[in-house]
């Protein structure tokens, strides 16, 4: 039979690894090319990768829950070939990278490209440098017999060099003991063949070593260390990036907050007369959604907020294009993916699109190249029922606006004699932006364009 290594592709955007997540097929399984056989996770959305050639699954290489390096073989397939004799050894040769000649680069995903590049997932681009191939494992008995020296009887006998025994646990075993913190081989197992059990590791965890096998954990002991109260959940995947992103931006862009409250209306009868049309009848439609088109014009009539500072060449680099993100939280994180040209999309385009992207960042899917661009932000603070906040940038952008929960409060309506108070749907919209480009004065006007869109849609008619 003749083995073939699927390795974990390159998945673009400069990122270098990715998390085993779910296993779609085990051992003894039989596959087709493009069949998907994991889904993994890197720092900004769950990827499905499929398998690049057919045959019968060998060995999982890596386990659910393992961060693993672009390269690293995580499949084994027997494709049915018979396996080709070892070839007789070559005469030394210069490097190729030296040569200059047609070298070909193994690919991540087991095939190859000439002049050295290497094939990665499709629709994410080329790498341009040689995946590293990690060391193979031995066997025990390999590594017992490099080693056969006598042993003294009255000397005890040590561990051989490099032959640690790896623990047996179910992947989604494995997975919680790295999330919990727990070394697998310090928890002495109580399934059946020595296998750790999930019960195991939330004992080890809790500080107790051996858990009698279906027994209750007991509610944890006040006088306890800190540690055994203590949980620690690893910062990883698209959290870990979003940790990044809001550190670098936080420290990096001095920002500004400004707030307004406004009588929004107009806008929550617009949306209801939007929601009977037959038009908007498969779209979802939400003062959001209004909101988006009102930024697009508010930055038609200011062009200087959508931009980004060059911190290399010191300069404001305007946008005269308007790539729209939204804030979405997700199970894994929050992600802002953007509606690409959204400035040129109308109404029901605009809903259409928020709601396709929604949709896909739900489901933790969005690909990088929806994050990627993006000129301006919206973030939906309301949803969870909150009047408003400060929003970070988004890294790279000059302004973020936050729209807060719609609410019916009392409102001052009418003029002098025609004065009085009246119940109005309100909300808060607070606007961030980086001090560099924007000042205080652009930034005001700004936000007192989209204020007055939502308060009026039908100025969009004027304006638009």
């Amino acid at each position: 039979m003749a083995l073939r290594e699927f390795k974990l592709p390159d998945p673009g955007e400069g990122l270098t690894e990715a998390e085993i997540v779910t296993w779609h097929v085990k051992a003894g399984d039989t596959v087709k090319v493009n069949d998907v056989v994991v889904e993994v996770e890197t720092a900004k959305s769950l990827v499905e990768l499929p398998v690049p050639f057919a045959g019968t699954v060998g060995e999982l290489l890596v386990a659910e829950g393992d961060t693993v390096e672009v390269g690293t073989p995580i499949l084994s397939v027997d494709d049915g070939a018979a396996a080709a004799p070892a070839p007789a050894p070559a005469p030394a040769a210069e490097p190729a990278a030296a040569s200059g000649g047609d070298a070909q680069a193994e690919s991540p995903t087991g095939g190859s490209m000439g002049g050295g590049r290497t094939a990665v997932l499709v629709g994410y681009g080329v790498k341009q440098t040689d995946a590293v191939r990690r060391p193979r494992r031995q066997p025990a008995a390999a590594v017992a017999s490099r080693d056969q020296a006598p042993v003294e009887a009255d000397r005890p006998v040590e561990p051989l060099t490099g032959a640690q025994v790896r623990a047996l646990a179910k992947p989604p075993v494995r997975k919680l003991a790295k999330d919990l913190g727990v070394d697998l081989g310090a928890v002495t197992p109580s399934g059946e063949g020595g296998v750790v059990t999930r019960a195991d590791v939330e004992a080890a965890a809790a500080g107790s070593a051996e858990p009698a096998p279906g027994s209750v954990r007991a509610a944890p002991d006040r006088g306890a260390p800190d540690a055994a109260r203590e949980t620690r959940v690893p910062v990883k995947g698209v959290r870990r990036m979003t940790a990044q992103a809001m550190v670098a931006s936080a420290f990096t862009a001095p920002h500004v907050t400004e707030w307004v409250t406004v009588d929004v209306t107009a806008t929550m009868e617009l949306v209801e007369k939007l929601k009977r049309d037959r038009e908007f009848r498969d779209v979802k439609v939400t003062p959001m959604t209004v909101l988006a088109k009102a930024m697009c014009l508010a930055v038609r009539r200011h062009p200087e907020v959508n931009a980004t500072w060059d911190e290399d060449a010191q300069e404001i680099v305007l946008k005269h294009y308007v790539n729209l993100g939204f804030a979405a939280a997700t199970p894994r994180g929050l992600v802002v993916p953007n509606v690409k040209d959204a400035d040129r999309m109308s109404l029901l385009d605009l809903a259409r699109a928020i709601g396709d992207l929604t949709a896909t960042a739900r489901e933790g899917r969005t690909p990088p190249s929806d994050m990627a661009g993006g000129t301006i932000t919206i973030t939906n603070v309301g949803v969870f029922g909150v009047d408003g906040g400060t929003p970070i940038l988004n890294p790279g952008e000059s302004a973020i606006l936050a729209i807060g929960s719609v609410t019916r409060r009392p409102w001052v309506v009418g003029e002098g004699a025609d004065e009085r108070i009246e119940p109005r749907w309100v909300t808060t919209l607070a606007l961030s932006f980086d001090h560099r480009l924007v000042d205080g004065e652009l930034g005001s006007r700004f936000l007192a364009t989209v204020a007055g869109l939502m308060s009026d849609p039908a100025r969009a008619l004027v304006w638009g």
